[in-house]
């Protein structure tokens, strides 16, 4: 039998709560007092995965919000609206939500993307941008075609999920196995444990939540060739005026270190690249001690160099 929504409403030092942006209900979880920091998950997560940061930030002064993406964990499911432009709207419409008219905006893997997206969409609702494994959509497209026994072949598996329904039965079956197994590969040795798979696993099977997480790499497989990919494109070349962190672990086989660091092109702003050692793709799960370091010394910089 499939889980449902409640498997997400996990306790801590956090408040859950849903809040409505552009006709979308979106499942938050909040803690903290201070400047907003937007937190957005990747694949094939939901909210749980900044539980380190809903404490660290809290700490050190800030008001800080995971958000379940559209299509996962407690937020709404629709059956469309998975395009980065359409999600960059989700995010800033929830930044508005809250009652803020910006925030700092902190995204991993698919959040990361989206958080690129934003800060060019909606530049005036990023007040400084943290990229977390995650390349500029710009970046990633170039390697998927220059770098064929790099990018492109670590990225092999999300072009099956271009296929239709077989993907979201791999994902679900055997309680959620294939999902432990990716966060396995893609991880330093020794992450996840077994609690943390297990929980990652059970919000997946969550009805509609394997296909609405497919429809994202669907969008920006099918799209690339598509009037609205190259329109995407077009806008993306847009330099970015918010200043920029840029975190990624060293020995990350999903999105690989060089493909991420050749993102500093699109940023005219302040820039700072951190290679974070004995990492993966999860660095702020696996090592959030340094993660933190790296991230809260920079927040507490007034002018971040590059």
């Amino acid at each position: 039998m499939a889980p449902d929504e409640s498997v997400v409403q996990i306790e801590g030092p956090w408040t859950h709560r849903a809040v409505h942006a552009g006709g979308t209900r979106f499942h938050v979880v909040e803690a903290g007092e201070g400047p907003l920091v937007l937190l957005l998950h990747g694949f094939p997560q939901f909210w749980w995965t900044w539980r380190n940061q809903l404490v660290s930030l809290p700490k050190a002064g800030y008001r800080a919000v995971a958000a379940d993406l559209r299509g996962y964990g407690g937020s709404d499911k629709p059956p469309r609206g998975y395009d980065l432009p359409t999600l960059a709207a989700d995010a800033t419409g929830l930044i508005r939500a809250l009652g803020e008219t910006g925030a700092i905006v902190v995204g991993h893997d698919w959040g990361g993307l989206l958080a690129w997206t934003m800060a060019v969409h909606e530049p005036k609702c990023v007040r400084r941008l943290v990229a977390v494994s995650a390349a500029h959509p710009l970046r990633l497209r170039s390697a998927l075609l220059t770098d064929p026994f790099g990018q492109l072949k670590a990225s092999v598996q999300t072009f099956g999920h271009q296929l239709p329904l077989l993907p979201e039965h791999r994902l679900r079956r055997r309680e959620g196995a294939l999902v432990g197994r990716l966060l396995d590969e893609w991880s330093r040795p020794g992450w996840p444990d077994p609690e943390t798979a297990r929980i990652y696993r059970e919000a997946f099977r969550i009805p509609a939540v394997a296909h609405s997480a497919l429809e994202y790499h669907r969008w920006f497989g099918r799209s690339q060739l598509r009037p609205d990919g190259r329109r995407y494109a077009r806008a993306m070349r847009t330099e970015i005026e918010a200043p920029t962190l840029h975190l990624h672990g060293a020995l990350d086989p999903r999105l690989l270190p060089r493909t991420a660091q050749g993102s500093s092109r699109y940023v005219a702003a302040p820039y700072r690249w951190r290679l974070l050692e004995g990492a993966g793709h999860f660095p702020h799960e696996e090592i959030p001690d340094v993660f933190d370091t790296e991230l809260l010394g920079w927040l507490a910089d007034p002018e971040p160099d590059r």
